[in-house]
């Protein structure tokens, strides 16, 4: 037991370069979703609803409601709707910027000052989207007709969306350990 405790005590730096690659690995990924039509319908109620990011679609919520795609399935009329909202537009922006912050996070291993940026950067990401725990209605269960004996939805019933988002308190404290041996290094070169 005492050689484990030893291993993983010596091991510290190791873990957070594999926690550097986990996120490059999380955000490249849903980053490049972006690009597909499923992925940029899918955030639409994120971003109609956060007073944050609102702004970049012509259309206001919650007329996207009409307008929702299935994943995997491809309606026209509703295509054109993301259009004109420029749904797609920012989609692109989004993981585009998503890609970037990851890449900048796990350059962190060799380059200390774009590493502790790109840690900032996740942490803050991550607070946007744990704002739309807030802001986004469908994060949690709806009511739907169910409450014999006790209702089961409203807050704390998160929905799948729901779940997605919380997760992102993961990601926020990823961000910040880091950011943190990012500038732990930054001093230590400085002394």
């Amino acid at each position: 037991m005492n050689r484990l405790i030893t291993i993983l005590a010596n091991s510290q730096s190791y873990f957070i370069n594999l926690t550097r690659l986990s996120i490059f690995i999380v955000m490249v990924w849903i980053g490049g979703l972006k690009v597909y039509q499923y992925e940029a319908d899918g955030i639409v109620p994120f971003v109609a609803n956060s007073p944050l990011m609102s702004f970049f679609y012509s259309k206001e919520a919650p007329e996207y409601n009409e307008y929702k795609n299935p994943e995997g399935k491809t309606v026209q009329k509703n295509i054109d709707w993301h259009k004109e909202n420029r749904t797609y537009i920012f989609s692109y922006g989004l993981g585009t910027v998503i890609v970037i912050i990851g890449t900048l996070t796990l350059l962190g291993i060799w380059f200390s000052k774009i590493g502790l940026i790109g840690g900032l950067l996740t942490f803050g990401m991550s607070l946007v989207t744990l704002s739309f725990l807030i802001t986004t209605p469908e994060v949690y269960v709806p009511n739907l007709g169910g409450d014999f004996p006790t209702p089961r939805y409203g807050f704390p019933y998160l929905s799948g969306a729901g779940r997605l988002v919380i997760k992102d308190v993961i990601m926020m404290v990823a961000g910040l350990i880091c950011a943190s041996e990012n500038a732990k290094r930054l001093l230590s070169r400085n002394r």
